[in-house]
């Protein structure tokens, strides 16, 4: 029962109120606060301070809300180790990635690792900005670029090459780029990451550095929209090479300034701090390890 009122005091504190706690378990909200009661009195503190319109929680009910989330995760995957043998690869497995490489890249990993272990169910998120991931639940993230939380762990996926590019309709239009200082007068599309304009474009050539600030009439915080911006030809975009590839080797997209190198990006899995990860989600890493490294392998 204790672990029961547990999932139910995170249900409180996800849904804002013990109606929309109890709503969503089906229990009554009396029932629901005679469940709290019987959690506080278990611990001997106040866990929510209460009024008529709102709940915050005690420096005690946040101290739960840190530790149960562990305790009731590490139950779950014990249950399902016990259930079905400690070799078998079952449950659900929440991920977080940008959304170009989400829509492609990961999503074929996922259908191949599925195909491997039908019993796994994998709930994917699509985001280009900052996701919490211990706040909301995500057992692996997929992240692009430095990873600015020092307590999240850590797995490496290798560098990856950034190009700049544009549909062959653009550049028939508008001509090509010789040196990025000509950037200045090309419609360049843009992605926001939060607070972050990311409109200043960075370059190198045999050691000498090129910084261009550049603009366009397209803004996005959706790197998949601006791959598809791109390839209607509405203007110059800086991808990874591991979403824009595929077109430029079809010819829907044209590699521009090859001659000058931007700076290759980071990737990495990071998983939530401090917690043993379910087998279903170690294999999963290691599966998008091996993934990534075929694609570089393959060029």
């Amino acid at each position: 029962m204790l672990l029961d009122n547990m999932a139910l005091f995170l249900q409180i504190v996800e849904k804002g109120s013990l109606t929309a706690a109890g709503r969503e378990a089906g229990l009554s909200t009396t029932t629901v606060s005679e469940r709290l009661a019987a959690l506080e009195a278990h611990f001997g503190v106040v866990l929510l301070n209460r009024t008529t319109r709102a709940i915050s929680l005690t420096e005690e009910g946040r101290t739960l809300v840190e530790g149960a989330k562990d305790v009731l995760d590490g139950v779950a995957d014990l249950q399902t180790r016990i259930r079905f043998g400690a070799q078998t690869l079952t449950g659900l497995i929440r991920i977080s990635t940008p959304s170009d490489p989400g829509r492609t890249l990961v999503s074929d990993a996922i259908s191949g690792f599925l195909e491997q272990y039908p019993d796994v169910r994998i709930e994917l998120m699509l985001s280009d900005g900052y996701v919490d991931i211990v706040g909301e639940g995500i057992d692996l993230a997929l992240r692009f670029g430095p990873t600015e939380d020092s307590t999240l762990r850590v797995k490496g996926l290798g560098l990856n090459r950034q190009v700049l590019c544009a549909a062959p309709v653009y550049i028939d239009t508008h001509g090509a780029p010789r040196e990025p200082a000509d950037l200045k007068t090309h419609n360049c599309l843009v992605r926001r990451f939060g607070q972050m304009l990311d409109d200043v474009w960075r370059f190198n050539r045999d050691g000498t550095k090129h910084i261009v600030t550049v603009s366009g009439d397209r803004i996005a915080n959706d790197g998949a929209l601006v791959h598809q911006w791109g390839l209607k030809g509405y203007g110059i975009m800086r991808k990874l090479a591991l979403d824009v590839g595929p077109d430029i080797r079809a010819g829907r997209l044209v590699e521009l300034l090859p001659d000058y190198v931007v700076p290759p990006i980071a990737s990495q899995i990071i998983f939530p701090p401090g917690r043993a990860q379910p087998r279903r989600v170690r294999e999963f890493a290691d599966y998008l390890v091996n993934f990534f490294a075929k694609i570089d392998a393959n060029g």
